[in-house]
């Protein structure tokens, strides 16, 4: 997409088609040629939450389209659970977010089915209660079974918890940004 706004205009495109293109940019096509290409992803291992991962599908700009083509092209190893998996399509599944994004059942199933496919997926026992928020203990214990380096949040409860931040780091696990992470990730 070349982002002339008279060009998309002209074109026909309808608002709802061009929001919906980040989405589609994480294909199975463009994952699966990463995947078959035998390259190795890097030394880092990283679990996204939830609400990163909605905006890395979601926004064609920055940061987040930054953390997504990363991952598609194995700059770092993702590190997943099941009940991370199923908040991810909970969210993507929303009316509000489906109905702005153009985002299909169809979308929905290939991004989890590709994230689920690239990545460690880790087996939770539910023995992490830290926060308050159970979503958030899931998040926290898929990072320390998954031996994750880096939490990528922008969760408050998690960022700014220093019981929660020392819980982590005691396991090897630093609690960053977005853009922090891409900045190692970029170094590694």
């Amino acid at each position: 997409m070349t982002g002339n706004s008279a060009s998309t205009a002209s074109s026909g495109k309808s608002r709802k088609s061009r929001l919906s293109s980040p989405l589609k940019r994480l294909r199975p096509i463009s994952l699966r040629r990463y995947k078959r290409s035998g390259k190795q992803s890097v030394a880092v291992r990283a679990v996204i939450d939830t609400n990163i991962w909605v905006s890395s599908l979601i926004n064609p700009f920055g940061f987040p389209a930054r953390l997504r083509k990363a991952f598609a092209e194995g700059a770092f190893h993702l590190v997943i659970s099941e009940p991370l998996i199923e908040e991810l399509g909970e969210v993507l599944a929303r009316p509000r977010i489906r109905d702005r994004y153009g985002i299909t059942d169809e979308d929905i199933r290939d991004i989890l089915s590709l994230i689920d496919e690239l990545s460690d997926n880790v087996l939770l026992r539910n023995d992490v209660a830290i926060c308050r928020d159970q979503d958030d203990n899931a998040v926290i214990e898929t990072a320390i079974k998954g031996q994750a380096q880096y939490l990528i949040t922008g969760d408050d409860d998690i960022k700014f918890d220093e019981k929660v931040a020392s819980f982590l780091a005691s396991h090897g696990v630093t609690v960053v940004s977005l853009s922090k992470f891409l900045s190692v990730i970029d170094k590694a």
